[in-house]
């Protein structure tokens, strides 16, 4: 199988590779492999250059498994400023593993000319990825390059990272603006855990992106924060950066239990 890309593409048809193996499933992908190719059916549905990627919402229903995987989108309710769509992906079966809801909004004529620069160092100044791949070949490890400014993924607290794509999402055609957000945005809860890796699992079945831009340049950076109430739900919140300045937001929703 071909390490060239997270995925393969054949016709409508893609194999999942292990560049995008996930730590909880070693048979299955990490949750930003699958955001990342669902952002190239975005992009490639109906295009409209008027309108914006403004909102993206996943649903992980179950685990995406390395393989043969079936992509779809569609519009699902047209329109000249404000358009919705709709995507999803099936396993060899035919069963439905992820589904997924995005918003497009006509470009803002007004607003900032500018945003602030990062409050926080570069991806030069960053510290390397110490997450643990027993020698698999991973999302996290081989997929991206991470470089951390705070925190660790084996340090339980708040994070900020930067994250960069290696090899493209789909073999043999470029990185898109939008993939590497879509790969880099479901990153909060695994950088900015609160409980330890060997004893607690904290999977997130959702992920939603709020995209005030597009990023620019091969950097995306994550500063992100969970909670976790006893007796409540898991959040993790995600504040999105490229080099330039604020990109949007990623927030995602916990399975939080003892192992």
């Amino acid at each position: 199988m071909s390490l060239e890309g997270v995925f393969v593409r054949n016709g409508e048809h893609f194999t999942a590779t292990e560049l995008g193996r996930g730590p909880w499933d070693l048979t299955a992908l990490h949750g930003g492999a699958p955001a990342a190719l669902l952002m190239d059916a975005f992009e490639s549905c109906e295009p409209q250059p008027d309108l914006r990627l403004a909102r993206v919402t996943y649903e992980l229903v179950r685990p995406v498994p390395l393989g043969e995987l079936k992509v779809s989108a569609r519009v699902s309710r047209p329109g000249r400023r404000v358009m919705l769509l709709e995507a999803s992906i099936e396993d060899r079966g035919g069963t439905e593993v992820v589904r997924a809801r995005a918003l497009r909004v006509m470009r803002s004529e007004v607003g900032d000319e500018t945003s602030e620069p990062p409050p926080f160092p570069g991806p030069e100044a960053g510290s390397v990825n110490d997450f643990d791949d027993s020698g698999l070949t991973m999302f996290a490890t081989h997929a991206l390059e991470i470089r951390f400014v705070r925190g660790a993924f084996r340090r339980p607290g708040p994070a900020t990272a930067w994250f960069r794509l290696r090899h493209p999402i789909i073999a043999g055609e470029p990185i898109t603006p939008l993939q590497r957000v879509g790969a880099a945005g479901d990153f909060g809860n695994g950088i900015a855990n609160k409980l330890s890796w060997e004893e607690h699992v904290f999977i997130n079945p959702d992920l939603t992106l709020y995209l005030e831009r597009e990023p620019r340049g091969e950097w995306v950076g994550l500063q992100s924060e969970t909670r976790i109430l006893r007796g409540g739900v898991g959040i993790a919140e995600s504040v999105l950066w490229d080099r330039e300045g604020r990109i949007g937001r990623a927030t995602q929703a916990l399975l939080v239990a003892r192992r």
